[in-house]
């Protein structure tokens, strides 16, 4: 299994540490831009494989995508990432340029590859994928609801004091502050509603802390959250590699799933060797799908940028 990053800042260098140290790909290929940054993170990276006891081969390179060539899954981390203050969606100019070359690049090497997209915004870039690619909708995939999903299990242990692997939960919607729809009502602790356990006000603040939850990083490091995207990634990738049918929130193209088309939102998805192998219509409250509706309109209104600057 042949897996490549593209971008090895910290995100994307996250994410190639984190497939290795699981150890179920031959190779990791990281790509950048800036000369010998790739070549020198994966040397890094693999000073640590004796320590981390991984097999995974990470291997270095300056823009050169003949080194790509043939990968099953590549992730896209390219882009400037976010400062204390912007939003995800004041990136699409630079971003939308990058996520354009970066996915043309990777189709020419490896034709039948499986996308995952992490730059931001990341469903309208998700889009974008779709738009410009023309590639089965099962093989573009938006990281985000993983991420966001993640988040929300962490506030709800914190809120709860227990591990947040007794916790299961969801998030929905666009992987924006405010369109996120994180799923209270379906939410456990060991197969119990969270609601047993905690009061309606604080699993309010358990949703607007999930909600911001990238945007506190921000605030914080300065810069964008890199741990928690690369495991999500690593997840996501691992899940497609290993044939694992696993259920996650991720960014599809909807055909009138859930009563909407032409558009990347996320929504719960089994993965498995072929990518998105079925997208999950669970039942929705009222209320619910009234804020997936309105998440909905927001990244339509981001995805009209799109059409302005003529990318497609």
């Amino acid at each position: 299994m042949k897996i490549t990053v593209v971008g090895a800042g910290a995100v994307g260098a996250s994410c190639a540490e984190y497939i290795a140290i699981k150890n179920f790909a031959s190779e990791v290929v990281l790509l950048d831009i800036k000369e010998n940054y790739a070549e020198g993170k994966a040397m890094d990276l693999m000073q640590t494989a004796s320590l981390n006891h991984f097999d995974t081969r990470i291997i270095g390179s300056t823009n050169d995508y003949a080194k790509t060539k043939n990968s099953n899954i590549a992730v896209i981390t390219s882009g400037i990432p976010r400062k204390p203050g912007m939003t995800r969606e004041e990136l699409i100019g630079i971003n939308a340029g990058i996520v354009k070359e970066v996915s043309k690049n990777l189709i020419q090497h490896s034709p039948e590859v499986i996308i995952i997209i992490v730059s931001n915004p990341m469903d309208t870039m998700t889009y974008l994928t779709h738009k410009i690619t023309g590639l089965p909708k099962n093989r573009i995939i938006g990281m985000g609801g993983a991420l966001d999903s993640a988040r929300f299990k962490y506030r709800l242990s914190e809120a709860l004091g227990c591990p947040a692997s007794d916790v299961s939960g969801m998030v929905i919607g666009g992987h924006s502050d405010k369109g996120m729809v994180p799923l209270i009502r379906l939410a456990t602790r060991n197969s119990v509603n969270v609601s047993e356990f905690l009061s309606k006000e604080r699993l309010e603040k358990v949703k607007q802390d999930t909600k911001v939850g990238g945007a506190t990083l921000t605030s914080m490091l300065g810069t964008s959250a890199w741990y928690a995207p690369g495991a999500a990634v690593s997840s996501l990738v691992h899940a497609i590699s290993c044939d694992q049918k696993k259920i996650f929130p991720c960014s599809v193209m909807l055909d009138g799933e859930y009563g909407l088309h032409d558009l990347t939102i996320g929504v719960p998805v089994v993965l498995g060797k072929h990518g998105v192998e079925k997208i999950m219509e669970i039942e929705l409250s009222e209320e619910e799908k009234a804020q997936l509706l309105n998440s909905a309109e927001a990244v339509k209104k981001t995805n009209n940028t799109l059409a302005e600057m003529n990318l497609f």
